[in-house]
């Protein structure tokens, strides 16, 4: 089955966008907030930005997979991007601020040249297809963001409420 162009899920939450910033801006924070990514290693020093590359661990049951990224997009507040190596899919997280002093936060997943042969061919042989393996990722976003609404609203920045 083809790959969807776009996978995306939108959460708001009573924080402000600097607040929800802090939570995702953070690569090494993103083992809290996935229940697919167990960890997220930020390679060179210096803060994040565009050009950080990061080496990423994921699991799906008793399945392990790394992975490699690039930050794409870099907009303090707004918007934070990286494309993954392996797949050439981009991930994004777009934050708007709303009337109440809030925060709307969106997660996608962008394949709009569509996911690798070979990503697509271990997608099927291996994780049960690509329909499934893309309702999960779904269901996953709706898990991230609402971790991520938990902590931005109950003031969890560092992870020890």
């Amino acid at each position: 089955m083809a790959n969807r162009e776009e996978i995306s899920a939108t959460i708001d939450i009573e924080a402000p966008p600097e607040v929800v910033w802090h939570l995702v801006s953070d690569p090494a924070q993103m083992p809290r907030w996935s229940p697919q990514c167990r960890k997220m290693i930020v390679r060179g020093k210096g803060p994040v930005g565009v050009g950080t590359t990061t080496i990423n661990v994921n699991r799906r049951g008793p399945l392990f997979w790394p992975t490699r990224s690039k930050v794409k997009e870099f907009v303090p507040g707004k918007r934070f991007a990286f494309k993954i190596a392996e797949n050439g899919t981009v991930w994004s997280y777009d934050l708007e601020p709303t009337a109440t002093g809030g925060t709307r936060l969106t997660e996608s997943r962008h394949a709009p040249h569509g996911v690798s042969n070979l990503s697509n061919f271990l997608t099927q042989r291996v994780l049960g297809g690509t329909d499934n393996f893309e309702v999960e990722l779904e269901q996953g976003m709706r898990q991230t963001l609402e971790r991520i609404k938990a902590a931005a609203e109950s003031g969890d920045l560092a992870g020890k409420a």
